[in-house]
């Protein structure tokens, strides 16, 4: 974690800083997937929330998080399901910064692997419940709707193996590249 009041100047530009990289990580990189339910693509939003509580904290992470994946919902055709997009990366921040915590902030390689996998399976998981409520919205039934919702989970699939590989690879990476920053700074 990045060591700033959260409060600060540089907390609130970093914090906008991962907003940015979120956005733009589903905007430009982003792989449409044919699902039953939704239209699920394949995008690296997730990894760069989840690198966003690593780094800013519960508090700046989680809002870079909501701003980045719920404004992307909000101004790409998915305004009516924003909400459940911005509750599904607030219980993964929830997560992430609570087993950060047990592992008394201890970035080894071997916890933040062990994080980056329970994000990524925690995401199925929220994914999942948000294709049923979705497909609620629309009227189907509960029965069809949870049927529907399990054959339409391919791309969160993707997206959670590619966040358990990408979070530790690039959060060791970022750290090196803060941590060079830093001292220059000094």
């Amino acid at each position: 974690m990045l060591h700033y009041n959260k409060n600060s100047l540089q907390a609130i530009i970093m914090t906008g800083l991962f907003t940015a990289l979120i956005y733009l990580g589903i905007f430009i990189f982003r792989i449409p997937i044919p699902a039953l339910v939704g239209r699920p693509f394949i995008h690296f939003g997730n990894t760069l929330a989840i690198l966003a509580v690593l780094f800013l904290g519960l508090r700046n992470g989680a809002l870079a998080g909501i701003i980045g994946l719920g404004g992307f919902d909000i101004l790409n055709g998915y305004a009516l399901t924003s909400w459940l997009t911005m509750l599904e990366i607030a219980i993964v921040a929830l997560v992430v910064s609570f087993l950060l915590s047990v592992f008394n902030y201890n970035d080894s390689k071997k916890n933040i692997i062990i994080i980056a996998i329970v994000a990524g399976v925690l995401k199925i998981f929220t994914s999942y419940c948000t294709s049923i409520v979705e497909a609620l919205m629309v009227g189907t039934s509960f029965n069809a709707a949870v049927v529907a919702s399990f054959l339409s989970l391919p791309a969160t699939v993707i997206n959670s193996i590619s966040t358990a590989i990408c979070v530790p690879l690039l959060y060791f990476l970022l750290k090196r590249i803060f941590k060079i920053i830093e001292k220059r700074r000094n």
